[in-house]
């Protein structure tokens, strides 16, 4: 892809857009890779596997709330969702 801009700080923003898009991708991928892990433990009953799945998901959704790659509400939702989940799992 060519930058189409033509002043040198419109081309550092393009720079650094890019490097940011890059790592919020990793980001999020890596936390759609924990929920997966979660959600494969809840469907296999695996209480305890999920529960320790959970944290990993909290700890790392926080993380990227913290950074500003998922809105704060987004994360605070599905953290909220998991864990009725998790709940649900443990009823029995």
């Amino acid at each position: 892809m060519v930058p189409l801009a033509h002043s040198k700080s419109a081309k550092k923003r393009i720079r650094q857009n890019k490097v940011r898009r890059l790592r919020n991708r990793s980001a999020k991928s890596a936390l759609r890779t924990t929920v997966r892990r979660f959600h494969a433990a809840a469907a296999s009953g695996d209480a305890e596997g999920a529960h320790e799945a959970l944290r990993a998901v909290q700890k790392k959704m926080d993380k990227t709330a913290s950074k500003g790659v998922l809105p704060k509400g987004r994360v605070n939702r599905v953290k909220s969702r998991l864990s009725s989940k998790l709940k649900s799992l443990k009823k029995p």
